[in-house]
């Protein structure tokens, strides 16, 4: 497959700088910075959404390695094995993250959000506003999941 490069539009600042604290983000408050080469107006409108999607690229974490065999969630041994692409963490291909956070305040370049789960530093790809249009009406996951996440977001 032919590869890309993908040149990031902003930057993630907040207190947390340790990749390996995983839980707890439900509060944490991140500036993104827009890169000025997108203009004065490049969040206009977005102030009229409750959440958008930040993409960003886990670049601060080790390379994955070999993706073909399955690995216990999180590196945990009470959860099971799944394959690559059966789960949001780091560990992945193209190291993109995706989040949807809530919108605290849009202010010229600057985009405040909460609950965005990437540390300081992070290179933003992408922000795309949450459209309920885009949501699916219900979804289901394993019961090991629900609750190996509920940690994940809480403050």
């Amino acid at each position: 497959m032919p590869s890309f490069e993908i040149t990031p539009i902003g930057t993630v600042r907040n207190d947390r700088t340790d990749v390996q604290h995983t839980d707890n983000w439900g509060a944490v408050r991140s500036t993104i910075t827009v890169d000025e080469r997108f203009g004065e107006a490049s969040l206009q409108g977005l102030d009229g959404f409750s959440h958008v999607d930040v993409l960003f690229l886990f670049d601060q974490f080790p390379d994955g390695g070999d993706f073909r065999e399955p690995r216990p969630y999180r590196g945990r041994a009470d959860l099971p094995p799944v394959g690559v692409f059966a789960g949001r963490g780091p560990r992945r291909p193209n190291r993109i993250g995706v989040t949807s956070c809530a919108i605290e305040s849009v202010r010229g370049h600057e985009l405040t959000v909460v609950g965005l789960d990437a540390v300081s530093g992070t290179p933003v790809i992408d922000l795309k506003p949450t459209m309920a249009e885009f949501l699916p009406v219900s979804t289901t996951q394993p019961e090991w999941v629900s609750a190996m996440m509920s940690e994940y977001f809480q403050p």
